[in-house]
């Protein structure tokens, strides 16, 4: 496993540790599950904001929940895995709840991302005073429009429909 995966109830240390050391710490959240550019673009702007990139993964059970049945389709073990592997991500935390006020209060970000999909309305009550409490500073990512986990699943699961039906 990868030294960039870091244990939930390691991560209130290992932060304290970053901004010791002067960095900045940027942190977002999600499913991220079926990896995709507009997952890349967003990680990348997200870490464009900061020293360290913090990256708060749903586990399955919370993707599940969120997404619905079928879901996730890679496990939380393998998205973690992935998205370690990518060089703007820093750190990695898997957290079980469905909201990431647990993740946010381990990391304590200087700032918070979040995709343009989202308003500083539609946060999550809880996760944005915990924000406004930390006083990290909240920024929204422009949605990256034509990529979607859900619409890539339907895709596959059309093409094997038409494929089991003898259509092409």
């Amino acid at each position: 496993m990868s030294p960039k995966i870091v244990k939930l109830e390691e991560l209130p240390n290992y932060c304290e540790k970053l901004r010791c050391a002067g960095k900045k710490i940027v942190a977002t959240n999600g499913c991220f599950d079926l990896l995709h550019v507009g997952h890349v673009r967003y990680l990348q702007a997200a870490r464009a904001t900061g020293d360290v990139l913090a990256v708060g993964l749903n586990g399955d059970r919370s993707v599940r929940e969120l997404k619905g049945a079928g879901r996730p389709i890679a496990t939380e073990t393998d998205r973690s895995e992935i998205l370690a592997a990518l060089e703007c991500v820093d750190v990695v935390t898997i957290f079980p709840q469905t909201r990431a006020t647990q993740f946010i209060a381990a990391v304590r970000p200087a700032v918070y991302v979040k995709g343009g999909d989202y308003s500083s309305e539609t946060l999550n009550e809880q996760e944005r005073a915990l924000l406004n409490e930390i006083g990290a500073d909240i920024r929204l990512i422009p949605f990256e429009t034509g990529y979607s986990t859900s619409a890539l699943v339907e895709q596959i699961c059309g093409t094997a429909v038409k494929k089991d039906q003898g259509l092409r």
